[in-house]
């Protein structure tokens, strides 16, 4: 199990170094309006799990790509409503994209791979390989 540790601002957490993150993050991190969901990444014995909240956005505006051991989750969304009225039109635009990349472990089955989208939540299971499951965590001793 990853365990969970806050980190400062500047410092990246145990699951970021795990898992990797875009290039630009640390770059862009302090920008106010940068535009990245939520993610939850969960490890159980056969698999890991991770959870992108991403509320209004529908299945076909995603975009999952593997290469070489980076996953990339992407999505774009473009509005575009028009109300007339009286005498006046009002256009509002609404434009949403997102992406977020994470270096897989190599204990992932990137052949199995696959991705669901339910209420809000995409969920991206990632499957152990064979020989990763079952391993059981253990403690070096230091010399």
């Amino acid at each position: 199990m990853l365990p969970v540790f806050k980190s400062s601002k500047h410092l990246p957490d145990l699951v970021d170094n795990f898992f990797g993150q875009n290039l630009l993050d640390s770059f862009f991190s302090d920008r106010t309006w940068e535009n990245k969901p939520s993610v939850n990444i969960i490890e159980n014995e056969s698999e890991f799990k991770v959870e992108v909240a991403a509320p209004g956005l529908e299945k076909a505006d995603f975009n999952i790509n593997m290469n070489q051991n980076v996953l990339t989750i992407s999505a774009e969304k473009k509005q575009k409503e028009e109300k007339k009225e009286e005498n006046y039109v009002r256009r509002e635009f609404c434009y949403t994209s997102f992406d977020r990349s994470f270096v897989l472990p190599n204990e992932v089955d990137q052949e199995k791979i696959k991705a669901e989208h339910k209420n809000g939540i995409l969920t991206v299971t990632l499957p152990k390989k064979a020989e990763a499951k079952g391993k059981a965590p253990r403690t070096i001793n230091i010399a």
